[in-house]
Order: C-alpha cells, then sequence, then structure tokens
C-alpha cells in the first residue's frame, strides 16, 4: 500500500452505515499459542500479524477510528519475562509500521497511563504519535496500560480540581463534560465493540464509552481472526437497529 487513497474492497458493505468508531479486545494470543504448544509469545507475535491486517482492512473499508486493547492496567501482574517479551514486541512493531503509518496517511494515538510504559517503549511511541499527527485519515488508537476504571478516576480527579478552583460549577456538570475529560475525549463513542476468543466480558474497557455500544463476541482467537469474519461483523452490525434507549418507532 503506497498511496494515501483507500483503495477500493469489494465487500459489499453500505458505506453510508460503516462504523465511525470500532473497538476491539484483542483476546487469544495465549491461548492460540499453547493450542500449537508454543510458547505464549509466538502467540502475541502472531497476534501482531492480525493487527496489520485489521488496521489496513479498516482503511481500505474508511472507517474512520480503530481502537485496539492492546495491554490493560491489569497486563502489568503478568509474569515479568512475558511483560518484557510483550513491551519488546510493541517497540518492534511500533518501529516496523511506522513507514506504513506515514504512507498510508495513518495517525497514530494512544491512551491510557503511557508514562509506566518502559522508557524506550515510551520514546518510540511518542516519536511515531508526533510523525504521524498531521495524518487525517484513519485513526488508530492503541490502548496501552489502560483501565476503564483508571480512566474514570482520573476524569473525577481532573473535574475536582476545577471544581476546587472555581473553573467549573458542580450543578453544570453533564455527560459531555465528562466524555470531554476522559482519554478519548475528542472522538464519538465505539459504534462498534468486538471481543475475540468468545469470552463474554468487558475485560475494563472504555467502561464509560460503550454505553450504547453494539458488540460482538467471536469464539475466533486473535491470531486467526482476519478480513473476512471482519467484514462479516460489519455487515452484521449494518442490519442492527441502534435504538439508543428510544423505541424503534
Amino acid at each position: 500500500m503506497n498511496s494515501n487513497t483507500p483503495s477500493v474492497v469489494s465487500t459489499d458493505l453500505n458505506p453510508e452505515k460503516l462504523p465511525a468508531h470500532v473497538a476491539i479486545i484483542m483476546d487469544g494470543n495465549g491461548r492460540w499459542a499453547k493450542k500449537r504448544l508454543l510458547n505464549r509469545i509466538k502467540g502475541h507475535e502472531k497476534g501482531s500479524e492480525t493487527v496489520r491486517t485489521i488496521v489496513r482492512t479498516c482503511r481500505e473499508i474508511g472507517i474512520p477510528i480503530l481502537t485496539l486493547y492492546a495491554f490493560s492496567t491489569e497486563n502489568w501482574q503478568r509474569p515479568k519475562s512475558e511483560v518484557t517479551a510483550l513491551m519488546s514486541l510493541l517497540k518492534k512493531f511500533l518501529e516496523s509500521e511506522k513507514t506504513e503509518m506515514l504512507d498510508n496517511n495513518i495517525r497514530l494515538n494512544a491512551i491510557g497511563q503511557t508514562e509506566r510504559l518502559p522508557e524506550n517503549v515510551r520514546k518510540t511511541l511518542y516519536k511515531t504519535m508526533d510523525l504521524t499527527k498531521k495524518n487525517d485519515g484513519l485513526r488508530l488508537n492503541l490502548a496501552l496500560s489502560y483501565g476503564g476504571r483508571s480512566e474514570i478516576l482520573r476524569m473525577v480527579k481532573q473535574i475536582a480540581i476545577k471544581v476546587k478552583d472555581g473553573h467549573i460549577d458542580p450543578d453544570l456538570i453533564t455527560s459531555e463534560l465528562i466524555s470531554e475529560h476522559l482519554y478519548t475525549g475528542d472522538m464519538p463513542d465505539p459504534d462498534l465493540l468486538i471481543r475475540t476468543s468468545g469470552e463474554m466480558r468487558i475485560s475494563n474497557f472504555l467502561l464509560w464509552q460503550i454505553a450504547y455500544t453494539e458488540i460482538c463476541i467471536t469464539d475466533t482467537l486473535w491470531p486467526d481472526f482476519g478480513k473476512d469474519e471482519f467484514v462479516q461483523i460489519l455487515k452484521d452490525y449494518q442490519r442492527r437497529e441502534r435504538r439508543f434507549g428510544r423505541t424503534g418507532s
């Protein structure tokens, strides 16, 4: 892919009904590796290839925003060797995909406690974000050291400080104001949330933002998730009626 213009993909999707924001909980790397008697890291490596495929597909189809749950605040509790390997893989991914993001008008963004990332990873992340900040095509959000509850706690503290300092009247606090103080404050809430591997839980991901998000759970492990299944999920999404608490009529 070398053109800044998205290529035309034959998917039978209605371009008028595409989700503006897709969020994905990428789950199943470890189980994929275990089924093949491989080290868990091999699963994460294979999973990074799936990331590349789905990012390209979003760009080709014309989805404006993709948010990937890459590393949670709880993931820091995993064995140190696995965390170290994941951080190394993240750095490698950022370095390898930098040129593609620049060539294809993709803007990289990160949400979460990125200050907790190792310094070398953090520098690579910030550098790539800075290099791509003027791109206005697909916006790729990586949720790194992210937790929905910690995000809400951060928002509450920020607003409390502004109330204390007299900058915000408590009576004027609205849901819109709360949204503005979240990591995703400058983007719409996800229209569609996909979770791979069949687990029926949210795992502390975008707790405020997914109040009316359409949810799809697939049994497919993340390393096996591909373009065809992604497009099929988008077709299913386009057949749904989104009522936002109202009646269909």
